[in-house]
């Protein structure tokens, strides 16, 4: 019997690599990238190994034996590790915490029975390689230079997929795709999207598209002996397209060749619980890694994606025009909601516009980022209103269901009777949600067939998926949505987008809250119009309604205008220098008193000094108050990405020290602030 030394990182909040002893067999010696499940205090926990040798400075009666060794599966690659590190350091977190949790649950159980299973199935199910394509729709110039650009990729290269809405970034993804795995059975692609209920679709046309490809696909909707199952075909090469949201990144790719990351500017893909990492820059240091291209994709790139574009560390190809011949960007127009006073939400012109569009059988879209009925209610006698009583925030009001509800620490109240200071019966909703819009559409248009999306709507499982495959087989006129409709579906045959209430966002305190905005904008507008106009017929329309009208970034939205938009922001930022043009990292701080989170971060920012590093006062976060927590932040800015790094590094030991009850946590490019 031979003995070895395991070197194991262990999913805990401290930044140390653990030994044990392994007994065994000399043809059954770990091997790095191995996991091992191994006695931890009182419990039992998975770890990963990371080192094996024969020596250790740990003395031998505190040494403990490893458990078990999971050999069923071949060990996590270097490449893989490599990644996992680089996490770990550049977003300050221990490699425990970064390897561990983005394995399937039912990999890291104490019983095998799972995994047993997992691969027992795999091994039995049917294995065919051909990367044949079927029923290839053939591209415009531009979408075939692009797509031929990607394929033919020797190394490392960034590219930028601009491309307006409907312009076919998606028949540009599947046949580079196609190319890359038609050059050898050992090809992965990875293709990431921002949101589960993005997924159904593409899926739906991957599959069409490779019948003979076994496709994978990994997101937290997913249960857990599902997930296990695609991690598993992934990890072991069998599945060639692996299709996820962010956290398939992290996943086990031992043969990937290309990366996509479609819409690549929004914000889903940055992680904002526990190792806050965003997906798009791990995917394209990834990619460097592994000397391969990736795609960035967007109608609306991330001015960061912009301004590397810029510098030439990006190369970007441009889809100007819609992919679908005679198909045209949609007539955006402007409706001043001072002259033309709304009516349940709605001005005269959009309501005009809708019932033209019912007439000619045609689809309509109104869009709300606001869910529920209304967002506060209120008594007109007193000033009462429905203020949450454990966040600093109102708890909306959701009428169908005749509850209040908080959206930030999910309290749910029974609607008062009557007003709780005054016991005024008169209660009214102020503001608006998709709930009170489709209400007053259903008593405007009684025939219509109108449906609701949103995060109500569809919290049960595969609702959202039921509901989207009612608006493409028409079974919809009027479709009411919120973020969930904006991005990223084919409607065929809606005609009109009007989006009731974007003003809110030119006044936000978040230096981000325009490039947002435009982004929003211009890809919910981006669903009308997707096919061919018809002979004689008129243009799909975008109606917004403002009190804004003449505002610049409208008069960008109205000319489709994204290039002059996104300069004009970037030489405000540069201005300002603010991001991309300066790194920051937010370190946030928790306590049941607003004060004692205050003091701590006054304690951090004085504790040391470091040339080149800006420290801000210490704040209240804009919703200071969440499930009874009082929170703030400390902004921490640099001209330098590597000396913010290395003061992290050491500002980090430096906080351990501080005593204090408020709990804590740092984001490195932070999204949020």
């Amino acid at each position: 019997m031979l003995h070895r030394i395991l070197k194991i990182v262990l999913d805990i909040p401290l930044d140390f690599i653990f030994d044990y002893r392994w007994i065994g067999e000399e043809v059954a010696i770990p091997r790095v990238g191995q996991l091992a499940l191994v006695p931890f205090g009182r419990r039992k926990l998975m770890g990963l190994i990371v080192e094996v040798g024969d020596s250790t400075d740990v003395d031998p009666a505190k040494l403990k034996n490893v458990i078990a060794v999971r050999s069923q599966i071949g060990p996590l690659s270097c490449q893989w590790l490599a990644l996992c590190n680089f996490a770990a350091s550049y977003y300050q977190r221990p490699l425990g915490e970064v390897v561990i949790p983005g394995l399937p649950k039912n990999l890291r159980a104490e019983k095998t029975m799972a995994l047993d299973r997992a691969l027992k199935k795999l091994t039995k199910t049917a294995d065919n390689q051909d990367p044949a394509l079927w029923d290839v729709p053939k591209l415009n110039p531009a979408q075939q230079r692009a797509a031929d650009t990607i394929a033919c990729t020797p190394g490392f290269s960034s590219y930028l997929l601009y491309g307006v809405t409907g312009s076919g970034k998606t028949e540009v993804y599947l046949q580079a795709a196609a190319k890359i795995l038609d050059s050898g059975s050992n090809t992965q692609v990875l293709i990431l999207v921002p949101e589960i209920n993005l997924t159904p679709q593409l899926e739906g046309n991957i599959r069409a598209r490779f019948p003979n490809i076994r496709l994978a696909t990994l997101h937290s909707g997913l249960a857990e002996g599902e997930r296990m199952m695609h991690w598993l075909a992934a990890h072991q090469g069998q599945a060639r397209i692996i299709l996820g949201t962010r956290l398939a990144i992290l996943a086990s790719l031992p043969q990937l060749k290309l990366i996509i990351v479609d819409e690549e500017h929004d914000l889903s893909y940055k992680q904002q619980e526990g190792l806050r990492y965003s997906a798009r820059d791990l995917a394209v240091w990834r990619a460097h890694q592994l000397t391969i291209p990736i795609v960035l994709g967007s109608a609306t790139p991330s001015l960061e994606s912009w301004c590397h574009v810029s510098s030439g560390r990006y190369q970007i190809l441009e889809l100007r025009e819609r992919a679908v011949k005679n198909a045209e960007l949609p007539v955006i127009k402007l409706v001043d909601v001072e002259r033309d006073r709304p009516i349940e939400g709605l001005t005269s012109t959009l309501m005009s516009a809708i019932k033209m569009r019912l007439d000619r059988g045609e689809q309509s879209l109104l869009f709300l980022n606001r869910r529920g009925y209304a967002p506060v209610l209120s008594c007109d006698a007193c000033g009462w209103v429905s203020n949450c009583t454990r966040c600093t925030a109102f708890m909306v009001l959701h009428k169908p269901e005749r509850r209040l509800r908080c959206h930030h620490c999910s309290l749910e109240l029974r609607v008062p009777r009557d007003c709780p200071t005054c016991s005024n019966v008169d209660l009214q909703p102020l503001g608006r949600g998709t709930q009170r819009l489709e209400e007053g559409l259903r008593t405007r248009f009684p025939e219509a067939r109108i449906l609701r999306i949103d995060a109500d709507s569809t919290r049960l499982k595969g609702a959202a998926q039921v509901a989207f495959d009612m608006v493409h087989r028409g079974e919809v006129d009027i479709l009411i949505g919120t973020q969930m409709v904006a991005k990223g579906h084919d409607f065929q045959n809606l005609t009109l987008v009007g989006i009731v209430n974007p003003d809110t966002a030119l006044f936000s305190q978040d230096y981000r809250a325009s490039e947002r905005l435009f982004a929003q904008l211009m890809q919910v507008a981006g669903r009308a119009g997707r096919i061919a106009r018809r002979e004689g017929g008129n243009l799909s329309e975008v109606l917004v309604q403002t009190r804004y009208p003449n505002h610049p970034l409208y008069a960008a939205v109205v000319t489709h205008d994204y290039d002059h938009f996104a300069d004009g922001l970037l030489k405000e930022r540069q201005q300002a220098c603010l991001p991309p043009y300066i790194f920051q990292a937010l370190l946030r701080a928790e306590a049941k008193e607003l004060h004692v989170a205050i003091n701590f971060l006054l304690r951090a920012k004085d504790c040391m000094a470091y040339g080149g590093i800006t420290l801000n006062d210490p704040i209240p976060m804009t919703i200071t108050r969440v499930a009874n927590v009082d929170r703030a932040q400390l902004l921490v800015e640099c001209a330098s990405r590597s000396v913010l790094q290395a003061f992290l590094k050491i500002w980090l030991v430096a906080l351990e020290e501080i005593k204090s009850t408020a709990k804590w946590s740092l984001e490195v490019d932070p999204v949020d602030i």
